[in-house]
């Protein structure tokens, strides 16, 4: 058993274990193209979240993983079969109930893993930081952790080369062929600022994509995925480290 990993721990373990910092993984459940599992954010950030959680336990950061959540924002695919979706004011009160567990028992440090896309905690996070002063709230996104262009040749956001061949190094077992997935082509916006990036509209997904994906995942290989997760569960560990490290009192410099 790991005992930075709450789900494999007992209460003989944990009723008197230092924890500075908690860490909560949060995926999704949605369709991935053809060839990946509706799964697979939550498969991706639960490994993300154990490697880098051995990392940081074995740096002597005093850190524990907690279950991940497997439902996100899915608000622009709710004609997407079994595209299951929790609403951003649903995610503010799953949140608050698990920071006021963490603050009333003395466990100051939160950082919440994100695995989809579709969730945006900035908000959130600075909401609660307002009814939990005490608290030390921090968000990572692990799609943004590194530069994908050093791994990968095509650019995407959802099922793509970088997606896929992360599965493939993860769950190769639920990766179907590639000659079975979709191209991933992404319809553009009419609307010139949101195609150039400075303005925003939520995409329609079912009118941006025929397969669900978006992004070319033909190049995707076993060993492009573990470069990624090895490099970027290096950097997500150290994060681990300094915030359980880090004096909240003293935290700029």
């Amino acid at each position: 058993m790991k005992p930075y990993i709450l789900a494999e721990s007992t209460w003989n373990e944990i009723k008197d274990r230092q924890i500075n910092l908690a860490v909560l993984p949060w995926g999704a459940t949605e369709a991935h193209n053809y060839h990946l599992p509706y799964a697979t954010d939550n498969y991706q950030i639960e490994a993300i979240a154990a490697e880098a959680g051995r990392i940081a336990w074995e740096k002597g950061a005093r850190v524990t993983i907690l279950p991940v959540i497997p439902f996100g924002v899915n608000t622009g695919q709710s004609d997407i079969k079994l595209d299951m979706n929790l609403n951003p004011s649903t995610q503010l009160i799953i949140l608050r109930d698990l920071v006021t567990v963490l603050n009333r028992q003395g466990i100051y440090k939160l950082l919440v893993l994100n695995g989809h896309g579709g969730n945006n905690f900035k908000p959130l996070l600075r909401e609660l930081g307002l009814e939990f002063p005490k608290m030390f709230l921090s968000l990572c996104d692990w799609f943004r952790v590194e530069d994908k262009s050093k791994y990968f040749e095509e650019d995407g956001d959802h099922a793509d080369e970088m997606e896929t061949s992360l599965m493939m190094y993860l769950h190769p077992d639920l990766v179907r062929p590639l000659n079975e997935a979709g191209k991933g082509n992404e319809k553009q916006s009419v609307i010139t600022g949101i195609r150039e990036g400075w303005a925003w509209s939520e995409r329609a997904w079912s009118m941006v994509t025929e397969d669900t994906g978006i992004g070319n995942p033909k190049l995707s290989t076993k060993e492009k995925g573990e470069r990624l997760f090895q490099a970027l569960t290096q950097k997500v560990g150290d994060l681990m480290v300094e915030i359980n490290e880090m004096n909240p009192e003293n935290r700029y410099r």
